[in-house]
C-alpha cells in the first residue's frame, strides 16, 4: 500500500488568478492594436497574466526544457521503429547537442535536462545529475506484467515532485516537457484509452518514428492485452502507472502536478507528455489550467487526451520526432504572445479628436436640453386641449337638447 496520497494535490492546486485575466482582458483592450487583431496571442498573454498574477504579463526570461527518459518493455513485441532498449543512445545525442531537441534549444537559448528515470543502459558514462533519480533499468512489458512495482511507481513519482520543486526553486518561469523513450507511445496509448474508455485500434498511432502496418497490427495488440490490465486499477491512478506506465511516466505526472501546486506554466509536447497530463487531470481537475499544448503530433491518444482536457495545440506542423521538439517549436509563440502583452503601449487619442468629442457631447447635451423643452411645452398644449374639447361638447350637447 503507497504512503502517497494524491487526493492531497486536489486540495493544492489553483487555478491561474481570474481576476487578474479579467485585468489583462481590460488592458488588451486600451492597446494600440485593436482587440482580436492579434488572434490566439491575446488570449496566451492573458493566460501567462492570470498564472504569473501580473498584468502587464512579465516577459519569459528564464525557461528549461525537461526531458525524462525510460525504455520500456514493451518495445520487444517489435512496436516501435527504434530498438528495444535504445533509449540511452538518445540520451547521449540529447546530452552532447546532438539531437534535434538540443540544436533547437541552443537556438532558443533554453537549457536542457534530462533525466534518466529507467533506461536499460548502465548509468556509467552518464553524469550524476542525469542518474540520480533513476528507479530501476527498463520496464516491465505492460502486456502480461507490471511495469514496476507500486513502491518502483512512488520513488518515481516523488522524483518528479521534486524535480519540480528545483526548477521552481531555481527561479525556472516556464517548462518545456518532453520524454526520451523507446515503446513509450505505446503505454502512452494504454492510459489514454484506459481514461478514456476507447478501443486499442482507436489510440494506437505509428509512433516518432513511423512503423509499418505489421508492426502496427504488433502494437495495437499489445495495446489491448495492456489495456485489459489496466482496467481493474483505474480507481487508483498511482497503481495504473504502476501496472501501464513506466517510471519516467510516473514522474512525468508528478512533475505536472507539483508544476501546478508551484504555479510554474508547461508546455507539453507529444503524446507520452498528454497521457500523463491526463493522469493528472484525474488527480486533480484544476491542474489543466496550468499547461498548454505545444503542437499536434498525429498520435490518435494524443488527439484523444488533449480533447478530454479541453486543451488546443499552439502549432501543427506535423512534426513526430518527440523528445520535446514540438514544445520547444511552440516557445517562441508563447515568448511573442508575454511579449507583445508586455510592451505594446496604450492607445494615445489625438487633441483633435478629443476636442471633437467634447463638442459632439456638448451639441448632444444641447439637443436633449431643447428636446426636454420642448417635450415640455408639447405637454403644457396638451393639457389645455381636453378641458377646452370638454367645454365645446358640453355647449354642443345643451344645443342639441333645445333642439329636441
Amino acid at each position: 500500500m503507497s504512503s502517497l496520497n494524491l487526493d492531497d494535490f486536489t486540495d493544492l492546486i489553483e487555478r491561474p488568478d481570474g481576476g487578474v485575466r479579467r485585468d489583462a482582458e481590460a488592458y488588451r483592450e486600451r492597446r494600440i492594436v485593436p482587440p482580436g487583431a492579434l488572434g490566439r496571442l491575446d488570449d496566451l498573454g492573458e493566460w501567462l497574466a492570470a498564472a504569473q498574477s501580473a498584468v502587464p504579463v512579465r516577459p519569459i526570461e528564464h525557461p528549461r526544457a525537461v526531458l525524462f527518459a525510460g525504455d520500456h518493455g514493451v518495445a520487444a513485441l517489435g512496436v516501435s521503429a527504434r530498438p528495444a532498449g535504445g533509449a540511452g543512445r538518445l540520451v547521449r545525442a540529447a546530452l552532447e547537442g546532438a539531437s534535434p531537441a538540443s540544436v533547437l534549444a541552443r537556438g532558443l537559448g533554453v537549457p536542457v535536462r534530462v533525466i534518466d528515470m529507467s533506461l536499460e543502459s548502465d548509468p556509467e558514462g552518464l553524469p550524476d545529475e542525469v542518474v540520480r533519480h533513476r528507479v530501476r533499468r527498463g520496464s516491465g512489458r505492460i502486456d502480461v506484467e507490471d511495469a514496476m512495482t507500486l513502491e518502483e511507481a512512488e520513488a518515481a513519482f516523488r522524483a518528479g515532485v521534486a524535480v519540480a520543486d528545483e526548477e521552481a526553486d531555481s527561479g525556472t518561469d516556464l517548462v518545456v516537457l518532453g520524454d526520451i523513450s523507446v515503446g513509450g507511445t505505446t503505454a502512452a496509448a494504454v492510459l489514454v484509452a484506459a481514461l478514456c474508455g476507447t478501443d486499442a485500434s482507436v489510440v494506437t498511432g505509428r509512433g516518432g518514428q513511423a512503423i509499418d502496418d505489421l508492426a502496427w497490427m504488433r502494437k495495437c495488440a499489445a495495446v489491448r492485452d495492456a489495456l485489459r490490465r489496466a482496467r481493474p486499477v483505474l480507481g487508483d491512478q498511482l497503481q495504473l502507472l504502476a501496472t501501464v506506465g513506466g517510471p519516467d511516466m510516473a514522474a512525468m505526472t508528478g512533475f505536472l502536478l507539483q508544476s501546478a501546486v508551484r504555479k510554474m506554466p508547461v508546455i507539453l509536447d507529444g503524446v507520452v507528455s498528454a497521457a500523463c497530463a491526463l493522469v493528472g487531470q484525474r488527480v486533480a481537475f484544476r491542474a489543466p489550467d496550468w499547461w498548454l499544448a505545444g503542437q499536434r503530433s498525429g498520435e490518435p491518444a494524443q488527439a484523444k487526451a488533449l480533447d478530454r482536457m479541453a486543451l488546443e495545440p499552439l502549432l501543427d506542423h506535423g512534426v513526430t520526432v518527440g523528445e520535446g521538439v514540438g514544445a520547444l517549436l511552440a516557445l517562441p509563440l508563447v515568448r511573442a504572445a508575454a511579449s507583445l502583452a508586455a510592451e505594446l503601449p496604450e492607445a494615445v487619442v489625438p487633441a483633435a479628436e478629443e476636442a471633437s468629442e467634447d463638442a459632439s457631447k456638448l451639441d448632444s447635451d444641447s439637443d436633449s436640453e431643447a428636446d426636454s423643452e420642448a417635450d415640455s411645452g408639447a405637454g403644457a398644449g396638451a393639457e389645455s386641449l381636453p378641458g377646452a374639447g370638454s367645454d365645446a361638447e358640453s355647449e354642443a350637447g345643451s344645443g342639441s337638447d333645445a333642439q329636441a
